[in-house]
Formats: C-alpha cells, sequence, structure tokens
C-alpha cells in the first residue's frame, strides 16, 4: 500500500461531537433566553432540536448543508416573534462559536503532529467546523466541506475534490473517519484507501465494503502510517492487513 496523502473526518475522528453539541444548543439557549426570551419560551431545546428535524426534513436538497439548515431554523423560530435577519445572525453566530470549541482527543494533537510531519494532511467533513477557528488548521494543506462542495459523504465526488485538490490519485490518498459508511465504504468506493477509527470495539456492519485496515485511536493510526512510509518497496508491514 503506496500512502502519498491523508484524508481525515472531523467530528467523532478528531474530537467527541455530542458534548460540544449539546454545549452549542445549551449556549444559543441561554442567548435566545437574554435576548428573544419568547422564542425561548415556546422553542426550548428539545423543540428546537426538533424543528430543526423538521427543516431538515423539508429541505432535503440541504442535506448536505448544517450551516443553512441551521439557519433556516432560527429564522422559523424568530420569525413569528417578530424578530428579523440580525436576531438570526446573532443567535447563528452564538450558535457556531459554541460548535467550534472542541476539545480534541488526547491523540489528536500528537498524531496530527506526527502525520502533517509525513505526509499532507486534508480534512473531509459533512459538518460546520472550522478548522481555523478551531486552531488545528495549520496541520492540514486544505480542507473539504460537504458545504462547499454541494454534496456529503459517502458520495464518491467529495473524497474525489479532496484528492484533487491535493493534486493526488486517489490509490494513493489514505482516508480516516469513524464512521463504517460515510468514511470507509464511501471512500473505498472513491477508489481510495481507508482506516476505520474504531475507538468502540464495534463489530463492522455487513454489507459495506471493508477498510483496509482498522485503528483504535489516532497514534495507532500514525504507527501503521510511519510503517507503510518506513518500509521498503514492494514490501508491507505484516500489521498492516486488515484487522
Amino acid at each position: 500500500m503506496r500512502i502519498l496523502a491523508i484524508s481525515l473526518d472531523l467530528d467523532d475522528t478528531l474530537w467527541p461531537i455530542l458534548p460540544v453539541m449539546a454545549r452549542a444548543e445549551e449556549r444559543l439557549d441561554a442567548w435566545l433566553r437574554r435576548h428573544c426570551p419568547a422564542v425561548a419560551e415556546t422553542h426550548p431545546i428539545p423543540a428546537m432540536r426538533a424543528l430543526r428535524e423538521r427543516i431538515a426534513a423539508e429541505n432535503p436538497h440541504l442535506a448536505h448543508d448544517f450551516t443553512a439548515q441551521r439557519l433556516l431554523t432560527l429564522q422559523a423560530a424568530l420569525e413569528p416573534h417578530g424578530y428579523g435577519a440580525d436576531h438570526q445572525e446573532l443567535a447563528f453566530a452564538e450558535y457556531i462559536a459554541a460548535r467550534n470549541e472542541v476539545e480534541p482527543y488526547v491523540d489528536a494533537l500528537p498524531a496530527l503532529r506526527r502525520l502533517a510531519a509525513r505526509v499532507p494532511l486534508v480534512s473531509v467533513t459533512n459538518g460546520n467546523a472550522d478548522l481555523e477557528r478551531i486552531g488545528l488548521r495549520h496541520y492540514f494543506a486544505t480542507c473539504v466541506s460537504a458545504r462547499e462542495h454541494g454534496m456529503a459523504k459517502p458520495a464518491p465526488a467529495i473524497f474525489h475534490a479532496a484528492c484533487a485538490r491535493l493534486g493526488i490519485a486517489p490509490e494513493y490518498v489514505l482516508h480516516v473517519g469513524d464512521d463504517p459508511l460515510l468514511d470507509v465504504h464511501g471512500a473505498r468506493t472513491a477508489g481510495l484507501r481507508a482506516a476505520w477509527l474504531n475507538r468502540t470495539g464495534a463489530a463492522a456492519p455487513s454489507g459495506l465494503l471493508a477498510a483496509d485496515f482498522t485503528v483504535t485511536d489516532l497514534l495507532d493510526l500514525a504507527e501503521r502510517v510511519e510503517a507503510l512510509l518506513d518500509a521498503p518497496a514492494g514490501t508491507a508491514p505484516s500489521h498492516t492487513a486488515a484487522s
């Protein structure tokens, strides 16, 4: 296996997403209670969540764009109470600031340093995390998001866009992510290599293309990649077999 670059998922790969989303919802709710109390009363966190889910279902053409979905949700919640675009923008700014306050897994930063020192990295995400705001952009040669690209994982096109940004053919790019469908199956369908980040020891689902190998954390990934890069031409370390 010859690896010239690595593409990385973000949410639940570099940091856990559930606490991030919970905090973002709480911060938005607190902002609404201060500035738009009537909206906070009619749309507490569970109701706001249900509204966002309804907006997403009603706008399948925005399935790749969580930012647009969130803005429409805020518009639907705020407008009936007489709040216009200014309040919508301020409410979203409060939400997205908290959305980008992440706590990376303990293995993420040391692994990023090791990987970025060896090959170019590209982020490929369906979410709306901003690596610049988070402070991790300097590890990445480029970034590709579903919102920007117009199509979400597991569509092969978003993986091909990442490879094109790097100028490297798909077969020489290793994609790494936690989701067997979105990351592993999607990348393999697009012709990339794939590593499944399986922190929990979950069983691999049936009916999907399998990863080239499985890792338990990102330091495990760094060791696998370094072994591949350091192996003499024409050989492959034994531990790179799918596991």
